[in-house]
């Protein structure tokens, strides 16, 4: 374990994004055996749809996680800001969100939506996983749960790459079910800037950065035990 002392100066905020930065390029999830198999489109249907139904676990999870977040944050501002995390995943009525959206990526993909909705393709690795990160969320001090959302600096690019890959390797899936990735493209910068500016601002002391930048680290080893479950299942 590393020793934190307390006589380690602050990092500036050009600092503390490079250290997050740093962190993305060696343990997000995009760097993960399955991903890069992903992107060289040589998953089989099977493998594709079983991270689809998969992934749909941890989407369903988010504005239950950003709910427990949103109450704890102590200014109204960011509360309101927050909240449109919770409108994007959520949607303001029943035909509208990115849970919506992602039910209609995976018919895209050829999977029944009431196999989604009933649980039964969840993975017990992929549920644990999730739910360590609701949780975290639930019992952190409000400061480090937004600093375990901020591996939302590094989605913007994967999800664009992820667009590409779909349309050009899995030509099976309709391009019309792809509404979710779009939306993401500016949906996650504008997040990861307010949560950004949250963890900046509370984080003012060379601990509490250093805190931070574990709980970042804390949710890139959620998304890579997701992808480890997955990877591992075996189809049919």
């Amino acid at each position: 374990m590393i020793e934190i002392k307390s006589s380690r100066q602050l990092l500036t905020e050009e600092q503390f994004v490079e250290s997050l930065k740093r962190i993305g390029e060696r343990k997000y999830h995009d760097k993960h055996p399955f991903h890069t198999r992903m992107h060289e489109g040589s998953l089989s249907k099977e493998e594709m749809q079983r991270w689809i139904a998969n992934r749909y676990y941890y989407q369903k999870c988010l504005p239950v996680k950003d709910s427990l977040v949103m109450s704890k944050l102590p200014e109204r501002s960011d509360r309101i800001k927050w909240r449109e995390r919770i409108v994007d995943h959520d949607g303001r009525a029943e035909d509208d969100g990115g849970i919506l959206a992602w039910l209609n990526f995976a018919e895209a993909a050829g999977i029944d939506q009431s196999q989604l909705l009933d649980g039964k393709l969840f993975l017990p690795g992929v549920v644990f996983a999730v739910d360590a990160y609701v949780n975290y969320c639930r019992n952190s001090e409000w400061w480090l749960a937004v600093a375990s959302s901020l591996t939302e600096i590094f989605a913007p690019t994967l999800v664009s790459y992820r667009i590409e890959v779909i349309e050009r390797h899995y030509p099976w899936i309709d391009r019309q079910g792809l509404t979710y990735f779009r939306n993401r493209l500016h949906q996650a910068p504008r997040d990861s800037q307010h949560g950004l500016a949250l963890v900046l601002k509370a984080a003012d002391t060379y601990e509490k950065q250093h805190l931070a930048l574990k709980a970042v680290e804390f949710k890139c080893d959620v998304l890579w035990s997701m992808l480890d479950a997955i990877d591992r299942a075996e189809d049919g």
